[in-house]
């Protein structure tokens, strides 16, 4: 969709997408009463250790009953902390001159897996006693998802998803009851360059949310990271404290449980993003100087809505090193044009 100043919005899951590059099976099961053992090393931040579980899931699926050990950093911790199969998590905090990574090593000295899969392109792979490797390798054009299910040969590559645990779910019942309409939004990222101006997610809740408009009467709800209520405030001061679902600083379960039940949610390039389109959420992700076609939210349910100019054009224009310029591209997305992509996919998806 081609609007008035020239913005892109589009759908970004694509199914069946198949890539050239050659497709490689995991090691094949080993003899029965021989249990499998998978070690899978995972990012440090959120946003990809989300994109990462979808592949994870799918080998749960093709070798049930295997024991899977997840390496990542604490952040990610609680992405995988209640997925079936998990039996272990590493937790590898960044520490000096490599130090997290001897970490690593230590916990799987002498032990045998049947396969290891590496999402961090590391060494680690390399000096692990196992029967197959899957290590990724940069590539600066596929999306994470898809670049991750190359690793291990998957193809069409399966949807990231969320397992926030039966207790997050039941609380989540609780906040967000049956029938009950959510818009989500998430006015934060951890690089202050990504925020759309924090006075246009209020200006854009309170449209959707007015007499006449998709979410007419919706509650709303407001998610961010720990310490950022100050930013997150003027959103939610946009509905009475009645109809607010303050989950500004809740843990991940917590958000994902949630996820799943909401209407729609709006937000910009974060992990919040990239777990409320796991969790199945209608998603609009917000881009300006960061790679959408790489870290765009994927699934049916999700679109990209990124300022006027595209990546490379703000590279052109802008100079190579733009990031560092201390401007905020973010603010040519007009609240006009992520509110008509709200309406499109909430008509599309008869909501």
């Amino acid at each position: 969709m081609a609007g008035k100043l020239g913005f892109v919005c589009r759908s970004t899951y694509k199914p069946g997408l198949k890539s050239d590059r050659p497709r490689r099976s995991i090691a094949s099961p080993p003899a029965a009463g021989i249990r499998m053992r998978i070690l899978f090393i995972a990012s440090n931040r959120i946003g990809d250790a989300v994109l990462s579980t979808g592949i994870l899931a799918g080998l749960m699926e093709r070798y049930p009953g295997a024991e899977f050990w997840v390496a990542c950093g604490p952040l990610a911790k609680p992405v995988f902390i209640h997925a079936p199969g998990v039996t272990r998590i590493i937790e590898m905090p960044k520490e000096k001159r490599g130090g997290h990574w001897v970490k690593l090593l230590k916990a799987v000295a002498f032990r045998r897996f049947t396969a290891v899969v590496d999402l961090r392109g590391s060494l680690t792979a390399w000096v692990t006693f196992t029967g197959k490797r899957h290590i990724l390798k940069p590539d600066p054009e596929l999306h994470r998802v898809e670049h991750n299910a190359g690793v291990v040969g998957m193809s069409p590559p399966p949807d990231p998803r969320v397992w926030p645990g039966d207790e997050a779910r039941r609380r989540a019942r609780d906040i967000i009851p049956e029938g009950m309409r959510v818009l989500a939004i998430g006015p934060t990222a951890a690089w202050r360059w990504k925020i759309w101006p924090v006075e246009r997610f209020a200006e854009l809740a309170g449209r959707l949310l007015a007499p006449g408009a998709p979410l007419e009467g919706a509650h709303l709800l407001v998610t961010g990271g720990p310490g950022e209520h100050e930013l997150c405030q003027p959103v939610l001061d946009v509905v009475l404290p009645e109809r607010r679902i303050d989950l500004v600083g809740a843990g991940i379960d917590e958000t994902a449980a949630a996820f799943e039940r909401i209407s729609l949610y709006v937000g910009n390039d974060s992990g919040l993003m990239h777990l409320a389109a796991a969790a199945g959420a209608p998603t609009i992700g917000l881009f300006g100087p960061t790679a959408d076609a790489i870290y765009s939210p994927w699934g049916p349910k999700s679109v990209t809505v990124r300022v006027p100019r595209s990546l490379d054009q703000l590279r052109e224009d802008e100079g190579e090193n733009f990031v560092f310029s201390r401007k905020n591209f973010m603010e040519d997305l007009a609240v006009d044009t992520v509110e008509q992509a709200a309406r499109d996919l909430l008509t599309k998806l008869g909501r």
